[in-house]
């Protein structure tokens, strides 16, 4: 071999030893750079799933809290009637005072035995 191979093959091998050691840690940055925003990804994806289930828990609520609300003023409205006279033929249909508190213990108690 003559000597300006050996030079051309030193040179070529010195080439690629700087452009492996160049490109190798811009790879692995890309690389790593891609593993995260994936890893951000699930990690957000993971929030909204909770963030949904707690709207639509909270949607529910705000339901259940609206019919317990027109429920109270639904009696409200049949106490004040009772109390001017105007509903004395739902005498019989009115609930008794504390029977409210009873029912609610007995939902209570069937609610830990299921």
């Amino acid at each position: 071999m003559s000597t300006g191979t050996i030079v051309a093959i030193v040179i070529i091998a010195v080439v690629l030893i700087a452009i492996f050691a160049f490109a190798l840690p811009r790879m692995r940055a890309a690389k790593q750079e891609r593993q995260l925003n994936r890893a951000r990804g699930r990690a957000a994806d993971g929030h909204r799933e909770v963030a949904d289930e707690r709207m639509e828990r909270a949607r529910l609520a705000e339901a259940q809290a609206k019919r317990e609300r027109a429920e109270a003023e639904l009696h409200q409205s049949r106490a004040n009637m009772h109390e001017q006279g105007l509903a004395d033929d739902q005498l019989e249909e009115a609930p008794e005072p504390g029977r409210f508190d009873r029912e609610q213990e007995r939902e209570q108690d069937r609610e830990r035995t299921s």
